[in-house]
């Protein structure tokens, strides 16, 4: 795979993971999410805000680490400084913008 391609792969990758905690109610797509009251599991029972931030931050730190290792495969892996993940942790929560528009500010009709 050559640098461009992989370069939008990681891209699409990180615009699905960035909408991922905003299309669904399960964590990470795979797991159930149950309520802190206990075990029962309430009929559309949602994820609270946080719990989604923090899903984003685990699917960051997945997306950053198969960029890495496909920089790594094509050559040497540049050394990153704090800017660099300042950037791209804003371009993260920028590509999750249509999924927390859908989830939280469109209108629900029904």
């Amino acid at each position: 795979m050559d640098a461009s391609s992989s370069s939008w792969l990681v891209i699409a990758l990180a615009m699905a993971a960035a909408n991922l905690p905003f299309v669904n109610d399960r964590l990470f797509a795979m797991l159930p999410f149950k309520s802190a009251a206990g075990d029962r599991r309430v009929a559309g029972r949602r994820k609270p805000l946080f719990v989604r931030l923090l899903e984003m931050f685990v699917l960051y730190l997945v997306v950053g680490a198969v960029g890495f290792a496909l920089e790594a495969r094509i050559g040497n892996a540049f050394p990153q400084t704090w800017e660099f993940y300042a950037i791209t942790g804003c371009l993260f929560i920028v590509l999750a913008f249509p999924g927390f528009v859908v989830r939280y500010l469109r209108k629900h009709h029904g």
